[in-house]
């Protein structure tokens, strides 16, 4: 699993622009930024809906105000469902709505979670870290069904 000092791996993610999925190279999202990546293991389900995402669209401008240049969602979901959900919660500006369809990026991390027995496939787990030029220099990963420490009121307190 990535740890505090690691490198972030190479991978491509998808975004919704312009009404079709485009590549976002993690080199490039994390060159030369102080980014705070999210991740959780669904779109549009229960606590990722009315906790997790909307903490950092609520906290958006407090957490740029402490030096965050970008705010990423990373989903092993498709660009599709990602760009619609974002929509759905009055993403814009504010948040990234990355698709890491395929769990690469994820798996590449050390951070998936195996939800084959709920019908849901290989999920990411819910984690936050905070990337400064490809570095990460913050990660909150959540024990199995809890949502505390990946928060964007948790992350806030920490930088």
């Amino acid at each position: 699993m990535i740890k505090v000092g690691d490198k972030v791996p190479s991978a491509t993610l998808m975004l919704m622009k312009d009404g079709g999925p485009k590549p976002v190279s993690t080199d490039q999202l994390f060159a030369g930024k102080k980014v705070a990546l999210f991740a959780l293991p669904g779109a549009f389900t229960p606590t990722c809906s009315a906790k997790h995402l909307p903490g950092f669209i609520q906290h958006s401008e407090a957490l740029r105000a402490k030096g965050i240049d970008t705010i990423a969602c990373v989903s092993v979901n498709d660009a599709f469902v990602m760009g619609a959900w974002g929509e759905q919660q009055k993403a814009g500006e504010k948040v990234m709505m990355l698709a890491d369809g395929n769990g690469d990026f994820t798996r590449a991390l050390g951070l998936e979670l195996d939800g084959t027995r709920f019908g849901m496939g290989k999920r990411s787990q819910r984690y936050s870290m905070v990337v400064d030029n490809g570095v990460v220099t913050q990660l909150n990963v959540e024990a199995p069904g809890a949502f505390e420490v990946s928060s964007a009121d948790h992350m806030m307190a920490l930088l």
